[in-house]
């Protein structure tokens, strides 16, 4: 199914999140961002809003901007998120001091080398860390952007990228579900 088709299933309810798919997928409607930046954050919310059709439009959409090592970076950031995001908002759930001060023990050395530019990955795992809602990991990789001169504007392009994309997901599903 293309992005197109994806945009044509949605209920007529849903239209603004078709005008806004488009145009968080854009430059203009993604301040900050490159387009190589957008099609990797793109691809990773995807994955991350686990809706099969989506995630295989987006990874089409995107196909002729990506290397194939920038498409596996962005698979490797919903990826790695998909296990810190959960184990994080655990330690930062829970409350308790002791479990902040034991060691995680999980493997993430694809962050040494993602695959793609390391800034870029940053701004990937910021936007699957908003659609898992981990703040512990939002507020690690804003800090990690900002430490880099990362501009406000790119990193809000990147939720909106990840909360449309989202929605688009969550709407999809429902209205196929319905059908």
């Amino acid at each position: 199914m293309s992005l197109d088709a994806i945009k044509g299933s949605l209920p007529d309810y849903a239209k603004d999140l078709r005008l806004n798919l488009d145009s968080v997928l854009s430059e203009s409607g993604a301040a900050g961002l490159n387009p190589r930046q957008i099609a990797i954050i793109a691809l990773a919310s995807a994955i991350a809003s686990r809706h099969q059709p989506l995630t295989q439009a987006i990874a089409a959409h995107v196909a002729g901007v990506l290397t194939e090592a920038e498409a596996n970076a962005a698979r490797a950031a919903a990826a790695i998120m998909g296990m810190n995001n959960i184990y994080y908002r655990f330690t930062h759930l829970v409350g308790s001091e002791e479990y902040a001060a034991l060691r995680a023990g999980l493997r993430m050395n694809v962050m040494a080398n993602p695959g793609c530019d390391k800034i870029d990955f940053e701004l990937a795992s910021l936007a699957v860390s908003a659609i898992n809602g981990c703040g512990m990991c939002m507020e690690s990789h804003e800090k990690t952007l900002r430490k880099h001169e990362v501009a406000p504007a790119a990193m809000q392009s990147a939720a909106k990228i990840a909360a449309v994309i989202h929605a688009v997901a969550v709407t999809a599903e429902q209205a196929a579900a319905a059908a």
